[in-house]
């Protein structure tokens, strides 16, 4: 699979029309107690949807042949949320399948797009499988969170964008689920910055895959778990995060928590846990930049009730 710069141009071009550039931060590191001069945050919590889901959402349905049976997806949460709005957009009926972990939160946006919400099994796979049966019975397409070539080149475009807008930084941050996210913008990148995958200690599917060298069950749990946890990271993915992919490093539930408050106290800045993640390798030290380097930060979801705005 090759997933050029050319062909991530293509797409980012193609779903232009129905999505967010998001805009940027440059925040001064003493501002969070940090040793760098800056950290640069790319907010992608403000697209469509709440995620940088969409992107992948919207390449799917705008380069593939929906059938009249519509669209499947299984999900976390964010996923399916932004497959839900790119079907609502384009009128096309959608069928979203969670497991029983997706906050409440997550499950009415879904509804609220107007798809076909299933909540079946206790984690992210046993959605999968129920998705994929679905799909299989129906005719829908299936739209994969993260192990599918039109995913990662939406997922791609996220890269381009902020190369764009920020064409100076030294190293990059970015939470790691199923790698979707992480090895688009690597593939865009392709060497050219030093590239770090987040983990929450609690689902370690890529910190796993590189020990074992090939994508391997891993656990599937903690605070981040349904936008961080699935299984396994995607076999597509896999191969470009063994060539581009600097490191990966842990982080516990607490470092995730203190990031998310962080950023509230500081920059009134709204994540879930697996949107902060990225932000918690640096703020809890186990990402240690050097004197110089120019970080960057990718805060990827903001689906969450963490501010009560009734209080």
């Amino acid at each position: 699979m090759t997933l050029s710069r050319e062909r991530i141009a293509d797409t980012a071009q193609l779903i232009r029309p129905y999505i967010r550039r998001t805009p940027v931060m440059e925040v001064a590191g003493a501002d969070f107690g940090l040793d760098c001069s800056s950290v640069v945050f790319k907010l992608e919590l403000f697209q469509h949807s709440g995620s940088f889901k969409a992107r992948g959402a919207f390449t799917n349905l705008l380069s593939r042949e929906v059938p009249e049976a519509g669209v499947a997806a299984a999900t976390g949460g964010n996923h399916g949320i932004a497959v839900a709005y790119a079907a609502q957009r384009l009128g096309k009926p959608a069928r979203i399948f969670v497991p029983e972990v997706t906050p409440r939160t997550k499950s009415d946006r879904i509804r609220g797009y107007g798809a076909d919400l299933v909540v079946t099994g206790e984690r992210y796979a046993d959605a999968l499988a129920a998705c994929v049966a679905w799909a299989a019975e129906s005719g829908a397409m299936l739209v994969h969170a993260y192990d599918q070539v039109e995913t990662l080149l939406g997922q791609a475009t996220v890269a381009l964008e902020l190369e764009e807008q920020c064409p100076g930084l030294d190293t990059l941050l970015v939470a790691v689920g199923g790698g979707g996210l992480i090895g688009g913008m690597a593939a865009w990148y392709a060497g050219g910055l030093k590239m770090v995958g987040v983990e929450p200690e609690a689902a370690p599917t890529l910190t796993r895959a590189l020990a074992a060298g090939q994508p391997v069950d891993a656990e599937a749990g903690g605070i981040a778990a349904d936008s961080l946890a699935p299984k396994r990271v995607g076999e597509l993915m896999f191969s470009i995060a063994q060539a581009y992919v600097n490191r990966v490093v842990l982080v516990p539930d607490d470092a995730i928590r203190r990031a998310q408050e962080s950023l509230w106290s500081v920059l009134r800045i709204v994540t879930e846990p697996g949107g902060a993640a990225a932000f918690a390798a640096l703020l809890s030290r186990q990402y240690r930049p050097e004197r110089g380097e120019r970080v960057g930060v990718l805060l990827c979801g903001g689906n969450t009730t963490a501010v009560d705005f009734n209080t």
